[in-house]
């Protein structure tokens, strides 16, 4: 059962300064993004990668393990650190899935 919904946005940041996707070290936050959503790809989770985050859907432990993890996998692939935002939706019962939540506007 689905019971949590996470938007998820991992920020990496090399010798303590912030990359920005704008700036001259654009293809270096992409490289570590892309090992991120890699990563996300192969634990078998429904997700849906964004401009700015990614969504995944799933059971709350096991999400949040994907988040933990999520960290060290940017970390591994070369961030010093990583600042992550996260918006979860949880209900023990069930949440509404993205496509209820996004098919009408697709």
């Amino acid at each position: 059962m689905n019971n949590c919904s996470i938007a998820f946005q991992v920020l990496p940041q090399i010798n303590n300064e912030l990359l920005v996707c704008g700036g001259s070290n654009k293809d270096e936050v992409f490289r570590v993004v892309d090992s991120v959503i890699k990563f996300i790809d192969s634990t078998g989770v429904k997700y849906v990668v964004g401009p700015f985050e990614t969504v995944m859907e799933g059971d709350f432990d096991e999400l949040m393990n994907i988040v933990k993890r999520a960290q060290e996998i940017a970390v591994e692939n070369g961030a010093s650190s990583t600042l992550s935002y996260l918006k979860i939706s949880y209900n023990q019962k069930g949440v509404s899935t993205i496509e209820e939540k996004t098919d009408k506007y697709q």
